[in-house]
């Protein structure tokens, strides 16, 4: 899926950008939180996947409110009907007479004005992480607990702390904070964003709910420093509406379960119901390690002494990795299941544990075979894993068992193997050709991806153009740093 091209819409005057995408019989109109940057939003993976789940069923379009991303600057905030009128000037240089809207965030309050004013455009109402008013006096439970930290982002603004408030999982990353603080510099000025704060502050949409005639879904997550109980507030108050938690989760969503929890509820409401997502399918070489004859030693060593030994494992395993570009699925027990961009360094890799894990005194066995994966959340499946667990328990010790895919994809490189005949594989078709990697061929180590971002290194300044100017790549960048931080935590 590619970014489309970013359009203008005129709204009294006002240039406001966005951007429409997909073909479906509905169309989905997302009204974004504080700020935005239709470009740099392809740059981070949550976004690219949200859009994608929701162009399966309808046509999207998104915009970038007056004074923030790519659309026109104005000196003084706008007004809660300057921003409806945006929503109606994009809708009609689209050509959208009817529309469900969803706003996101501070795009709530703007949304149900405009769902009130303008009935008649729009065919549902989907509200995600919103609130009626951010501070109530007369009810503390609809007050945002995080007024403070939100206008501390807003003083120190483009130096990525609003992640503190919308992303926490992700604010102890380095290159996260620094995505964020390009996100932050690009979706408004520091001056406007000030404004922004005090103009959101004074919003209070709580007496239209009531006048709100429109079907509404109500969206969640519980674990949101935006608090739940304005959601739940929104959802009482408005007509008929309907509410749906997801349990944990936060502002921003980085889980891409919850991505796909909340984008199926909305194609349930929007469809009247949802269809099972295709799985998204990669090619990998699958790597799969065991510690060979591991009951029995850990009945000779003892419960203790061998968790100790375990723990000097995983951490060499997880050393190893990272000098090959490979990333840990999971452990099992007394294995690990990786994967890696390249069938040649998932070989040298797996050499290499092999007798490292020897100085141990330990002895382990590895598979590997190179095919397309499903990526289920953080773990993978699908056929090519199951061969490759089932090449890993015929290989010896210290033994690296190959399918002849793998020997096939790595011809020209210095790896050697040897023929150990054809086999039949429990569960998996046909016969397969093995062969155990030998030699000595010359390491072809690739430097790791970074888990550490020192201030204004090279690496930083490329993450900061790539966001802007490469947001496949930047999306591909913000990915393995989630993964190799998830693997070392």
């Amino acid at each position: 899926m590619q970014a489309p091209k970013t359009q203008y819409a005129d709204s009294n005057g006002v240039s406001i950008a966005y951007q429409d995408i997909g073909a479906g019989d509905v169309t989905l109109v997302i009204v974004p939180g504080a700020v935005s940057n239709v470009e740099v939003m392809w740059s981070e993976p949550i976004f690219y996947r949200l859009v994608k789940n929701f162009t399966r069923f309808a046509r999207v379009i998104f915009f970038d409110k007056r004074g923030t991303g790519c659309s026109d600057p104005v000196v003084a905030p706008p007004t809660l009907d300057e921003r409806v009128d945006d929503i109606k000037a994009v809708m009609d240089a689209a050509g959208v007479e009817r529309a469900f809207v969803e706003g996101l965030s501070e795009g709530g309050p703007m949304a149900m004005l405009f769902a009130a004013t303008y009935p008649e455009r729009v065919q549902g109402l989907l509200l995600y992480g919103t609130f009626p008013k951010m501070e109530a006096p007369g009810e503390p439970e609809l007050s945002l607990e995080s007024v403070e930290l939100f206008s501390d982002a807003a003083d120190h603004w483009g130096e990525g702390r609003s992640v503190h408030l919308f992303a926490p999982q992700v604010a102890h990353d380095p290159i996260q904070r620094r995505m964020w603080a390009v996100w932050e510099r690009t979706g408004s000025s520091p001056g406007m964003v000030r404004k922004l704060v005090a103009s959101v502050r004074t919003m209070d949409v709580r007496p239209i709910l009531p006048s709100i005639s429109v079907p509404t879904l109500v969206l969640h997550c519980t674990d949101d420093k935006i608090p739940i109980e304005g959601a739940r507030y929104i959802a009482e108050k408005i007509p008929d509406a309907r509410m749906f938690e997801v349990p944990g989760g936060s502002h921003v969503p980085y889980e891409p379960e919850i991505v796909d929890q909340l984008s199926g509820a909305v194609e349930e409401f929007v469809l009247g119901s949802r269809h099972r997502p295709d799985p998204e399918r990669a090619l990998a070489s699958v790597l799969f390690t065991d510690i060979v004859g591991s009951t029995e030693r850990a009945a000779e060593s003892g419960d203790r002494r061998w968790r100790v030994q375990l723990e000097e494992h995983d951490e060499l395993v997880r050393d190893v990795l990272g000098r090959y570009r490979g990333r840990a699925i999971k452990t099992l027990g007394d294995g690990f299941l990786a994967t890696f961009d390249g069938p040649a360094r998932a070989v040298q890799c797996a050499r290499e544990l092999v007798d490292e894990v020897a100085r141990l005194g330990l002895s382990i066995r590895a598979g590997i075979h190179t095919g397309e994966v499903e990526i289920i959340g953080e773990d993978i499946g699908g056929m090519a894993v199951n061969l490759a667990a089932r090449v890993s328990a015929l290989a010896g010790p210290g033994e690296v068992l190959v399918t002849s895919t793998v020997k096939d994809l790595v011809i020209g490189s210095d790896l050697q193997f040897a023929g150990r005949g054809r086999h039949t594989l429990k569960g998996v078709p046909g016969e397969w050709q093995l062969l155990a990697a030998v030699g000595q061929e010359a390491p072809i180590r690739a430097e790791p991806l970074p888990t550490t971002m020192r201030a204004e290194t090279v690496t930083g300044r490329a993450m900061d153009a790539m966001a802007v100017k490469m947001p496949r790549l930047a999306r591909t960048g913000a990915r393995l740093s989630r993964r190799v931080a998830t693997a070392r935590r």
